[in-house]
């Protein structure tokens, strides 16, 4: 089953989850920003996704400007920078059995359904 990790007040989130419920009829809706997230679940995306940490950071966030802008951190890191605050996860990210993308365009969830 999908998961979208989505955040109700983004447009660019909303979008993703209209575009979702055209194409699947069962997916699971995480609200990673009321519920927050965990690592385990920001590793999923990363093996899944094949991305790197700091590739799922918005960084266009304020925390992102003020404390981590120009610095380094290792990937272990990241994932916990993520977890501490997770405003700074790009989204929405659509999570299927074998994959994960960035549905920003909402129009990559294709690559999840066949």
């Amino acid at each position: 089953m999908l998961k979208i990790y989505h955040n109700p007040r983004c447009a660019k989130s909303r979008a993703g989850l209209e575009y979702l419920k055209t194409k699947a009829n069962e997916f699971e809706v995480r609200n990673y920003i009321a519920d927050g997230i965990k690592a385990d679940e920001v590793k999923e995306i990363l093996l899944k996704s094949n991305l790197k940490p700091f590739e799922l950071v918005r960084s266009q966030e304020e925390y992102f400007k003020t404390y981590l802008k120009g610095k380094t951190f290792a990937d272990d890191e990241w994932v916990q920078i993520i977890v501490e605050n997770p405003k700074l996860l790009q989204r929405p990210i659509v999570v299927g059995n074998h994959r994960a993308v960035l549905a920003n365009p909402p129009e990559n969830i294709d690559k999840l359904i066949k």
